[in-house]
């Protein structure tokens, strides 16, 4: 394979603010740029050309991976994970990489245009060289969007399990949407902190949002409601609709002793009665 000739390089570094003035301009023109302000935008083209061109200036420019390229691969996967928390997509963000491509190749046409075959073997290892360079920022795109999810993910969790303290030793958890083996951990995490937290013993668990109790569903409730008797407290089910209740029959689940109830206040009145407490209307 051909060679970067040194007069290529020479050609970058002489006309660097033209290449970085155009690039950037192409770049604004494609919205390529969405979400970024405009002095970010060209302290990360300035810094990228330089870092080109000093990985250009190792002599390899076949193998990013190898270490003459380490500054650069740092610095495109520091930009795909601040891009992926600006709500970008991949395209967006190698679109910072091809963009370069065509005041690049303006420029080396100009320069070669004497020479078209070896303005054609430059055009090509400059292309095959950013090609690869957009590859890596897409593969490091892709799992910072992936982190980015994941952690948006057990954010939702966290807030879609919160445990409501209804009456001193009286804890309730209302579930809504499908519970799944994660959540249930996480379900089982948070609410068996708040029992040790407040000592209270009896934990009120509201299935009125869960949709559809499968078998699957159920044997998550019942891993709750286990741990919830290890730790020396009891648990009421609440919201058991005539739906749900149909289908646990129908599937012949046992809910293994478990106290059911229709709604959460008719589970909070029978909590408040285990704790020996009368409710009555005023007179």
């Amino acid at each position: 394979m051909a060679a970067l000739q040194s007069t290529t390089l020479d050609a970058m570094k002489k006309n660097s603010a033209q290449l970085l003035a155009q690039w950037t301009n192409d770049l604004e023109t494609s919205g390529a740029t969405r979400n970024l302000k405009v002095q970010d935008l060209q302290q990360q083209a300035s810094q990228f050309l330089e870092l080109i061109i000093s990985g250009l200036q190792s002599g390899n420019t076949q193998n990013i991976a190898a270490p003459g390229w380490d500054d650069i691969r740092q610095f495109l996967e520091k930009l795909s994970h601040s891009r992926a928390l600006l709500g970008h997509d991949s395209q967006q963000t190698a679109s910072f990489i091809f963009a370069l491509k065509g005041p690049l190749f303006a420029l080396l046409q100009n320069h070669y245009q004497d020479s078209p075959a070896l303005l054609a073997e430059q055009l090509l290892e400059v292309s095959e060289l950013l090609d690869a360079l957009g590859l890596h920022t897409i593969r490091t795109f892709q799992k910072s969007r992936e982190a980015v999810i994941k952690r948006q993910q057990e954010e939702l969790l966290e807030l879609s399990t919160p445990v409501v303290k209804l009456w001193d030793g009286v804890l309730a958890l209302p579930m809504i949407g499908t519970l799944d083996s994660q959540r249930t951990q996480v379900v089982m995490e948070s609410l068996l902190q708040r029992i040790v937290d407040t000592g209270s013993e009896i934990a009120i668990i509201d299935i009125t949002g869960v949709p559809t109790v499968d078998t699957l569903v159920a044997q998550h409730l019942l891993k709750t409601v286990t741990a919830i008797r290890l730790m020396g407290a009891d648990c009421i089910i609440s919201g058991v609709r005539p739906q749900i209740a149909q289908t646990i029959v129908h599937l012949g689940l046992d809910l293994q002793g478990v106290v059911t109830k229709a709604n959460l206040a008719d589970a909070l009145k029978l909590a408040l009665t285990r704790l020996g407490m009368t409710i009555s209307k005023a007179v």
